[in-house]
């Protein structure tokens, strides 16, 4: 018969400093973990998207790759996107930030032109973000949304191209300089639509922050936008359902930043889109 070998010394030891090991890292705590090599566990070491694979949009209207900002953490209009309103919380701030606004009967439109806001996308608008950086406004809008972003050779303001998440579609766009007009910046407060509540009536400096305030601008879909004129919500809302109340949550900041009045029609239908 075989004798039994006995565990030498070594041998018996290993149980218990294995045990030691285990019990070091636990102690260590997630640094321990964390220095795992993540090609060793099978795991990337990187977060998820919150945005699905294919680049297309969220099943609740959002932009992929966390492109979308909710309004109501964007006061100032400097961070990107349009991200959906679904939190019980966050619609009633919106139907309260809404319900505030006044109400009055759309005006005349006599005297409009666009040049009384100023010349289109001039970086000299001061008193809003972005202003005198040396890089016109609608290059600021696209900069603030876009991703994949390439610029002509020597400049550091200039877009050619870029990748898109157009809010009031939902989907992306490849963008390029070339096809200028497949991107549009939007007025939110289209600036007929202000003049017409008060803006008429403003002086030049005011009508010029107007026109290039991030907070009311945004790059979007060219034919959409076409679509849209000079609406207010009443006449008018992105054919992406998700991002409606977000939308005239937008709407409502500009024209209580710049004591705007909507018409009844369009403060009713901002209420309904969160809601109210």
């Amino acid at each position: 018969m075989t004798a039994l070998r006995r565990n030498s010394p070594r041998t018996a030891a290993r149980p218990v400093l294995l045990a030691l090991v285990l019990a070091s890292a636990l102690l260590a705590g997630c640094d321990a973990i964390d220095s795992v090599d993540p090609a060793a566990s099978g795991t990337s070491g990187t977060s998820e998207s919150s945005g699905s694979s294919d680049g297309s949009a969220d099943a609740d209207g959002g932009a992929p790759d966390g492109r979308a900002t909710s309004p109501l953490k964007n006061e100032e209009g400097t961070a990107p996107g349009l991200a959906p309103l679904t939190g019980d919380a966050d619609r009633a701030a919106a139907r309260k930030l809404i319900g505030a606004l006044e109400v009055k009967g759309r005006g005349p439109r006599t005297g409009y032109d666009r040049d009384e806001f100023g010349y289109a996308w001039m970086d000299s608008a001061d008193g809003v973000p972005f202003a005198r950086n040396g890089c016109d406004t609608r290059n600021d809008l696209l900069k603030r949304d876009g991703q994949d972003i390439e610029f002509r050779s020597g400049s550091k303001c200039v877009i050619v191209s870029m990748t898109l998440h157009d809010p009031y579609t939902g989907k992306d766009i490849a963008w390029k300089k070339k096809q200028a007009t497949a991107v549009q910046i939007d007025h939110m407060v289209p600036l007929s639509y202000s003049w017409q509540m008060g803006a008429a009536r403003w002086n030049e400096e005011k009508r010029e922050q107007l026109a290039n305030d991030p907070l009311n601008l945004l790059p979007v879909d060219g034919p959409t936008n076409s679509g849209k004129r000079d609406s207010g919500p009443a006449s008018w809302l992105p054919p992406n359902k998700p991002v409606r109340c977000a939308y005239v949550v937008r709407f409502a900041q500009v024209a209580a930043k710049y004591e705007l009045p909507v018409t009844a029609a369009d403060r009713k239908t901002m209420l309904t889109q969160c809601g109210g």
